[in-house]
């Protein structure tokens, strides 16, 4: 079996992409099927589109990587109903799509509640790029972790258009420093540069997204909410092999260890404690994790 795996932006982006990436390799590793790579897919419908159309036309199965397949992927897999397509961070289903979501949103919201314990100012910022489910969902999960926490704290959140332009979140993560932000979570691909240095100019710690950062630079990000993307992938991939079409969206969260909070060596002790009692509230089915943001957005004075 052939199955082509489309991305949208840089690949190799020490986050999303390359944490999915990872399990594409896991799989091309196993020799069970021939798996191509395609990267750096505009993130535009027409561009999309034409990428998923010439990846159908040579394989038997497509797997698209991000909630940017959600608006483009269900119309070619209705017109090619002899193919088998999969989108992971999706929401949309039909006979031959599935979709396979890795909460990010848990480890979203346990990142609000250590980003309400660690902040001094009072004042918290959070920054992502294209404005896609995951995004939304991983926003308003943070947002709702610091309301859990403490609701008198101030959110200062945008949606800056790119996942990938350094010189665009620099600006950004800059005037979220300006706003009074001591702390920002980001849900950025490789437009990450932009925000650590904004972090490193301002005196701002970084709460990062998909892997461990605080493994890259602790000193920098004093908390990262993993989210294991290359799990998703994974199981996207044996089920095509497989012939198997989920008819319900497969989630993967933290009781399937594929989330989790992750913290830099200073963040005290009872901050800790409090993360994992909370991620086990999650798990377990005590605490819920709002995906709707209703609040204020933050846009850059023009």
């Amino acid at each position: 079996m052939k199955i082509a795996v489309l991305f949208v932006g840089e690949v190799h982006d020490r986050g999303f992409n390359q944490c999915a990436l990872e399990g594409v390799k896991r799989m091309q590793a196993t020799g069970t099927a021939e798996i191509e790579i395609i990267s750096g897919v505009s993130y535009h419908p027409d561009a999309m589109i034409e990428a998923l159309e010439a990846a159908t036309a040579r394989a038997d199965g497509v797997l698209f990587i991000g909630g940017q397949g959600n608006s483009v992927t269900p119309q070619v897999a209705a017109s090619y109903p002899d193919r088998r397509f999969a989108v992971v961070q999706g929401n949309v289903i039909g006979a031959n799509l599935a979709s396979y979501d890795v909460l990010q949103e848990q480890s979203a919201f346990l990142a609000g509640v250590a980003a309400a314990r660690l902040t001094e100012s009072g004042v918290v910022g959070h920054l992502s790029g294209h404005r896609v489910a995951p995004g939304l969902k991983g926003r308003a999960a943070f947002a709702s972790g610091l309301r859990h926490v403490d609701e008198t704290i101030r959110l200062v959140t945008g949606f800056c258009d790119t996942q990938d332009c350094n010189e665009t979140t620099q600006i950004w993560a800059g005037a979220i420093a300006d706003s009074g932000a001591d702390i920002l979570f980001t849900m950025l691909n490789g437009a990450r540069d932009g925000a650590i240095e904004a972090c490193r100019a301002n005196g701002m710690r970084q709460i990062g997204n998909a892997t461990d950062w605080c493994a890259v630079d602790a000193a920098v990000f004093v908390a990262s909410a993993v989210a294991r993307i290359d799990l998703g992938v994974e199981r996207a991939v044996t089920h095509m092999l497989a012939g198997r079409c989920p008819d319900q969206i497969e989630y993967l969260g933290l009781a399937q260890g594929a989330v989790e909070l992750t913290c830099a060596p200073d963040v005290p002790e009872a901050v800790r404690e409090e993360v994992v009692t909370t991620a086990g509230l999650i798990s377990n089915g005590q605490l819920d994790v709002d995906t709707v943001y209703e609040g204020p957005e933050f846009e850059l004075e023009t």
